[in-house]
């Protein structure tokens, strides 16, 4: 019994430091692997703006081959609002 109870205190501690690291893991992965550089180029979807209409309810405009699309978004899903032609910005500086 007592050997038991010494596994025990042994081995639980070292499963939830595998489950921590593994969760940690996976978010800095996921956070790597989403801002690769050399991506940005190869990407064909963008995300323009977002903006907060009410608590769970945003509304989104991506530009996805040179059309931007308004969304709705909700917890339940996307809803597909208006398209227009991307618009071309030139910076002056």
């Amino acid at each position: 019994m007592l050997e038991y109870l010494l596994r025990l205190a042994l081995l639980l501690p070292l499963l939830g430091g595998l489950i921590w690291g593994s969760l940690w893991l996976t978010r800095w992965l996921q956070t790597r692997l989403h801002g690769a550089p050399g991506a940005a180029g190869a990407r064909h979807l963008t995300l323009v703006e977002t903006s907060m209409v009410a608590p769970g309810m945003k509304l989104a405009v991506v530009r996805f081959h040179d059309r931007e699309i308004l969304l709705g978004c909700t917890r339940q899903g996307l809803v597909r609002l208006g398209e227009a032609p991307a618009s071309v910005l030139t910076e002056t500086e």
